[in-house]
């Protein structure tokens, strides 16, 4: 198995430069990571960094909170394709789906999703903010929206990726959507874990220790 493929090599810290933007595109091309992933910011330098690598460029939007309005979610996804963003991570609407305003969810994810113009998207539920019940929810609001990934956590929440939690939303996921494994994720037996739980993504700052 090369878990390096499985791997975003992440840097979403606020106090993150150029020359860590560098670094990490460097360590990613050299080891052959699945994507770097990084703030908005950079999305830019780092497509530059990367062209013709093979690693594509992933950031997030409304991150980490999720509370943007969904225009702004949508146009920081449209500004972030057009610098060069082949995968967006979104968070969604936690306190709509926690209220049950499932509509207030499916049209925020769908904003993202038409303003992504079909490149990966990854929306991010924060798993330690809700309950199986609505893991399993919105796994299926995700589904309808047309998301490619589900994934766990932004990392800056109460808590990271699980394996109960990753194996909950493969289940809901089914054939539809895959599952990416962030926020937590430090060593090469963690992410053994996750993958045999389930997940074909893992978000990580520590890639270089795993592989």
């Amino acid at each position: 198995m090369d878990i390096a493929k499985y791997i975003d090599h992440t840097i979403l810290k606020p106090t993150a430069q150029r020359k860590d933007i560098e670094q990490l595109c460097k360590e990613a091309r050299e080891n052959n990571f699945a994507s770097v992933c990084v703030n908005p910011c950079w999305v830019s330098y780092a497509s530059e960094l990367l062209k013709d690598s093979g690693v594509s460029v992933c950031t997030v939007i409304g991150f980490p909170l999720g509370a943007n309005d969904s225009k702004v979610k949508a146009f920081e996804a449209k500004t972030a394709v057009e610098q060069g963003a082949s995968e967006v991570d979104m968070v969604i609407n936690i306190g709509a789906l926690k209220a049950g305003e499932y509509d207030i969810v499916k049209q925020d994810i769908a904003a993202v999703r038409q303003a992504s113009k079909g490149k990966v998207l990854k929306v991010i539920i924060e798993t330690s903010y809700l309950t199986d019940e609505e893991k399993q929810k919105v796994c299926q609001i995700c589904a309808v929206c047309g998301a490619d990934f589900v994934k766990t956590s932004t990392g800056f929440s109460s808590g990271g990726a699980t394996e109960h939690d990753v194996v909950l939303m493969a289940k809901a996921a089914g054939d539809k959507m895959k599952v990416k494994a962030s926020g937590g994720i430090r060593t090469k037996e963690d992410a053994l874990k996750m993958i045999k739980a389930g997940a074909s993504r893992l978000g990580t700052s520590a890639g270089l220790k795993i592989i």
